[in-house]
């Protein structure tokens, strides 16, 4: 079973921001290739550089505590992970920025150098608000959200029309520019994006009209979405290739539906079970019946015995919300509260005048009870 992330940093899984940033930066500077030539840090190095390239993110960090390793390994490879930490912004002048780590990847993964390129478009949020019951059920919706597409004047090319992109003079096309630099642990190669092409490798000499070169232009759009039965509040949906186009025709982003389920005024949620206040008249409570009581999949019977008293709880098992991962269902917790009539009649008030004599006398019985066991308790402890 792979490590746990928080494991392999040495953080709660409570950890900020900070806290998760310094713990990585403490184990990198120990493991780093560069630095430590024994056989096992290269490992080391990759295993602490993977756990922090998901947690630092907030969108893998969430993915990551709700599915755990199953849910990032099927949407990121360790490759790309690693490729999205911003290595400069951690080591500074250390000399362990973007300098020499075309290296460390090739050694550590076996692919050619680092490139910046044309970015991967960025992932979007979009909010979807659904009902209880549709939580229940599961529905498909319409979200609407807007994105980069790719220019189609252009094709995402950022060249005008008729006209081509030049490979750029200054990078020879490469993307990138190599730097040497001298750091406390000795000469290092930096190797940076190209600042005349930004990374991308061609430079546009006449950029489209409608784009203004950057191959993309941003678009209203509406999308269906399946919302699984179980789903509640906070969760995230993940659409693949659904986020804003790439620069100059690179891969999508994705976009990632969070979930809210509006309050309900009857039925409270908690997990996957469900809560009912259901008001019972003293006449069902005091000598029983058989009632109807609703469910979010129509309505079910439930028994009160003769005698029930107010707060009582009964439970219909299987009658809660569905487990979003299809394992069972919650139950439907139903807490009965007597329903005290405020008018009354003329008929109506001579039998609960009738009625009331004899719970005179119940109460008194039962005031000698209460009596005598709160003398034993105030004996115990005075």
């Amino acid at each position: 079973m792979p490590q746990d992330y928080y494991e392999i940093l040495g953080v709660n899984k409570n950890a900020s921001d900070k806290e998760i940033k310094k713990a990585y930066r403490k184990l990198a500077m120990k493991y780093h290739p560069d630095r430590n030539k024994s056989s096992e840090a290269e490992e080391k190095f990759k295993d602490i550089s993977v756990a922090y390239g998901v947690l630092s993110d907030e969108d893998k960090r969430g993915m990551y505590d709700r599915f755990g390793h199953t849910g990032i390994n099927g949407n990121y490879s360790q490759e790309d992970i690693f490729r999205s930490i911003n290595f400069e912004d951690i080591f500074g002048d250390a000399g362990f920025g973007s300098g020499g780590l075309g290296n460390i990847f090739e050694s550590i993964f076996g692919g050619g150098s680092y490139r910046q390129g044309p970015r991967k478009g960025a992932d979007l949020r979009a909010n979807l608000q659904i009902t209880l019951e549709e939580g229940y059920k599961g529905v498909e919706k319409k979200v609407s959200y807007s994105r980069m597409e790719r220019c189609i004047e252009c094709r995402g090319s950022g060249a005008k029309s008729g006209t081509f992109s030049k490979t750029c003079p200054t990078c020879n096309g490469q993307r990138q520019v190599s730097y040497i630099s001298q750091t406390p642990f000795g000469q290092f190669t930096k190797i940076a994006p190209c600042n005349e092409c930004n990374g991308k490798g061609k430079v546009i000499e006449t950029p489209c009209t409608k784009c203004f070169g950057k191959g993309r232009v941003r678009k209203p759009n509406k999308l269906k979405v399946n919302i699984p039965a179980g789903i509640d509040s906070g969760s995230r949906l993940r659409l693949a290739g659904k986020g804003d186009a790439g620069e100059l025709q690179a891969p999508q982003g994705d976009l990632y539906v969070v979930i809210s389920v509006k309050p309900h005024n009857r039925f409270i949620r908690e997990g996957n079970d469900i809560y009912l206040k259901l008001a019972v008249g003293l006449s069902q409570a005091t000598l029983g019946d058989k009632i109807t009581v609703p469910t979010l999949n129509g309505s079910s019977k439930v028994t009160i015995p003769p005698g029930t008293q107010s707060g009582t709880v009964f439970k219909l098992k299987g009658k809660g919300m569905p487990n979003v991962r299809g394992y069972g269902k919650g139950d439907l917790h139903i807490q009965v509260q007597l329903l005290t009539p405020r008018k009354l009649n003329n008929e109506q008030r001579k039998l609960f005048e009738e009625l009331s004599k004899f719970e005179e006398k119940e109460l008194k019985s039962n005031d000698k009870i209460f009596n005598r066991v709160l003398k034993g308790v105030k004996n115990s402890f005075f």
